[in-house]
């Protein structure tokens, strides 16, 4: 029986009637005290079947359930029975973990797990070889998984660095610029951001007063806590930060311009199904040509994905991202060319 929010809030309501000594409840009883809470909670709650009733207590008395010890009662000079604990002092809220509430808790920490390096995750790794219960020990199989790599270098400094904008610290990065040179910046972090399965930092670097700064965290070497006071210089609303753009680089003062993009065949239905952007409007304007209508900020990221569709996309406007991309496209050809002709 699938045991869905209804379902939990009626095990509880019944739990608390068979417990009460001072009333005998019956099956009309018992319909009556769920239909009740439920219209509390939910004034279009359709009320609850006298079979559903019976099936709940069917599933509570089972070893998937909470095999509750339940007395069925006549009532004096009636064949009508009362439900009621055989002991008054038992309550569901006071058992252990059923097999399925451990099995459905170890697929939920499973899935959780693979945000490896968040602090709010690493209790999952030590409670996980502990869901071990009345010689049920139960691991099933993995069902879901993220788009991720756990190998990424820098994810070690993931939970570090969300401690510090939780806690507002100001950080000392040695970084890898422009992956040859070493820099030591200070940095007060305030916000991270995953693109593409990279990780970004962004903050206020005090030396150039920028307050989005940003810096992946795969070529950071180390990080050290400065003692000084955390400057918060920034009203940006993040979730409005990545609307009009792909991925994370926003050039200075750059506004969203119109594009369209025309995309080929299999290409075409794929982006017809997965959209690049929220903002997309599309039509096809032959059997094989899906025209694409974008308003974005133009940047590198932007270019990447236009690459990555090589033969398959055109771009129509503007001109200069057309002129870049065909730039882009000769340059890689040469590296197909041979040496000497």
């Amino acid at each position: 029986m699938p045991t869905n929010k209804n379902a939990q809030i009626r095990y509880k309501i019944l739990d608390n009637c068979f417990r009460n000594k001072g009333k005998n409840f019956f099956i009309e009883d018992l319909i009556s005290e769920c239909d009740q809470k439920l219209s509390e909670i939910n004034p279009d709650s359709n009320g609850v079947s006298r079979r559903t009733i019976m099936n709940d207590i069917k599933y509570m008395e089972s070893s998937e359930g909470w095999e509750i010890d339940l007395l069925r009662l006549k009532e004096e000079g009636s064949k009508r029975v009362y439900y009621r604990y055989r002991n008054l002092t038992f309550s569901i809220n006071n058992m252990p973990l059923n097999e399925s509430d451990i099995n459905r808790l170890q697929t939920t920490l499973q899935t959780l797990a693979q945000f490896k390096g968040m602090p709010q995750f690493e209790w999952m790794y030590e409670l996980l070889p502990k869901l071990k219960q009345g010689g049920m020990d139960y691991h099933p199989s993995k069902i879901m998984e993220f788009d991720n790599n756990q190998d990424l270098k820098g994810i070690e400094h993931l939970g570090t660095l969300y401690d510090a904008i939780v806690y507002n610290k100001v950080l000392k990065i040695t970084y890898m610029e422009s992956f040859t040179n070493r820099k030591v910046f200070e940095i007060h972090p305030y916000y991270l951001k995953q693109y593409n399965n990279r990780w970004f930092l962004f903050g206020f670097y005090p030396e150039t007063n920028k307050p989005d700064w940003n810096l992946p965290l795969d070529r950071i070497i180390e990080i050290k806590e400065i003692h000084k006071p955390y400057i918060f210089n920034t009203f940006i609303d993040w979730n409005d930060y990545f609307e009009d753009m792909l991925g994370v680089t926003k050039p200075e003062n750059a506004g969203p311009e119109k594009i369209t993009l025309h995309f080929y065949e299999k290409t075409a239905h794929y982006i017809e199904s997965k959209p690049i952007h929220g903002c997309q409007k599309h039509k096809w304007i032959d059997v094989n040509t899906l025209e694409v209508n974008i308003e974005l900020i133009l940047n590198y990221e932007l270019e990447r994905f236009i690459l990555s569709y090589a033969n398959n996309v055109k771009v129509i406007q503007p001109q200069s991202l057309a002129e870049q991309i065909k730039l882009r496209l000769e340059s890689g050809v040469q590296q197909y060319l041979p040496q000497y002709r």
